[in-house]
């Protein structure tokens, strides 16, 4: 069952009239339903019910901290890819024991401060970045946690940019002398050598890449063990999809995807870390967004909204599609057409939907671009000075903003002009 549903004809976030929602914050604005995620995040938790697990949210997907705290009061861990979002971890109170540092990137700066965090494991993914690892470790006086990222060459057969278990992705180190890299590490001074990491993808909705992955990893870590690495935990990755298209199949459940990991590494008795994000987060959120203009041309129709790539760059980035629902509930009997919905920023490529059916709406209607809440609020920009939109959390009949609209002031602000230039 959807949060967001018809009651008396007017789309609603749980019991918050958007209508109403539109008139006290002003449109665009996101929207997130507190019970879609407490919901979402159970099911996933709840497949792992009976092994150990520890399920860190993956916040690149949506690193809004009332939706961290949200997941964290559930007992969720958090998998960061930077200082800034390792900060916003531990300001929510996530343990460092919880916590876990992906990214191909990580800087001393960044490294030394997971370190004074005390963060359950560094996934590793280059011989490099093991080195300045162990060295930043050992001025320290400590001794870090890691996890070697191993790229499997599985293609999770899912958009050419959300992909990274091909040899081609910059991610982790190929398989086939990751066993090289793990003699290093063991080797090294101040590091810890605690487990292996597979991630593959996003979106990901044909379980087969899942299994020919773990397949691979099993194989791997009986290798590892052999070699003398004492392996206690999987890191899996996330990649498990969501439902964009109200007409298509829904995805593997969760329950599936794990039957898989049981058959493939159960044997091997480890603990499993998961990285979930867009499944927890994607159907949780909305994107409301207000009708500017319905604009008829010759070759096309273009329904204008207040709503842009800035605000949702999916669509352009990933050629990403999303449902959209009118905030008035349609009629089976109002005259329809078919229209691209675009934004008002100067790009041929600021669009939400093409070539999409729709009812037939006046200036200021309201519409929905549903399934908003993964990589929707956290990519936003202020491309053409607009103003990064507010967040609002629902919870039965009430809501919050989470992130107020910023102002033109504060956005303008930003820029210091250096005083050699003067009119």
């Amino acid at each position: 069952m959807s949060h967001f549903s018809y009651i008396d004809s007017t789309l609603h976030a749980e019991n918050v009239n958007l209508l109403s929602l539109a008139d006290a914050v002003s449109t665009p604005f996101y929207c997130y339903s507190t019970a879609e995620l407490e919901k979402n995040y159970k099911v996933f938790a709840g497949a792992f019910q009976g092994t150990d697990a520890l399920v860190c949210f993956a916040m690149k997907a949506n690193s809004n901290q009332a939706v961290l705290k949200t997941f964290a009061a559930l007992g969720a861990g958090m998998d960061v890819v930077s200082e800034g979002e390792l900060r916003r971890a531990r300001a929510v109170g996530v343990p460092g024991s919880k916590i876990t540092f992906s990214g191909v990137g990580k800087t001393d700066q960044e490294i030394n401060y997971a370190l004074d965090q005390s963060i359950y494991c560094f996934n590793v993914e280059s011989e490099p970045e093991l080195r300045r690892i162990s060295a930043l470790a050992t001025t320290k006086g400590t001794k870090a946690k890691i996890s070697i990222r191993v790229n499997p060459d599985v293609d999770a057969k899912t958009h050419a940019k959300i992909s990274t278990g091909k040899s081609e992705d910059k991610f982790g180190v190929p398989i086939s002398r990751a066993r090289d890299v793990y003699r290093e590490a063991a080797a090294l001074p101040g590091i810890i050598v605690s487990g292996v990491d597979m991630h593959i993808g996003s979106q990901i909705t044909d379980l087969q890449p899942f299994d020919d992955a773990f397949s691979l990893l099993s194989e791997f870590v009986v290798q590892l063990r052999a070699d003398g690495h004492a392996i206690d935990h999987l890191d899996l990755g996330g990649g498990l999809g969501v439902q964009y298209r109200p007409d298509n199949s829904p995805p593997p459940h969760p329950d599936d995807y794990v039957a898989i990991i049981k058959k493939r590494l159960g044997h091997l008795k480890t603990k499993y870390v998961l990285e979930p994000g867009r499944l927890l987060v994607a159907n949780a959120g909305i994107l409301v967004t207000k009708i500017i203009y319905m604009k008829v041309g010759e070759g096309k129709n273009f329904v204008i909204v207040d709503a842009a790539m800035n605000d949702i760059i999916r669509p352009t980035l990933y050629e990403a599609y999303h449902d959209i629902k009118p905030v008035r509930e349609p009629s089976v009997k109002d005259q329809r057409i078919i229209a691209d919905v675009v934004g008002p920023v100067c790009e041929s490529g600021d669009y939400i939907a093409l070539e999409r059916d729709i009812p037939i709406q006046n200036d200021g209607d309201l519409l929905a671009i549903m399934s908003a809440g993964a990589y929707g609020a956290v990519q936003a920009g202020t491309y053409n000075s607009r103003l990064l939109v507010p967040e609002v959390m629902v919870n039965g009949a009430q809501f919050a903003i989470i992130r107020p609209r910023t102002s033109y002031e504060a956005l303008i602000a930003l820029d210091q002009i250096p005083e050699w230039i003067n009119l």
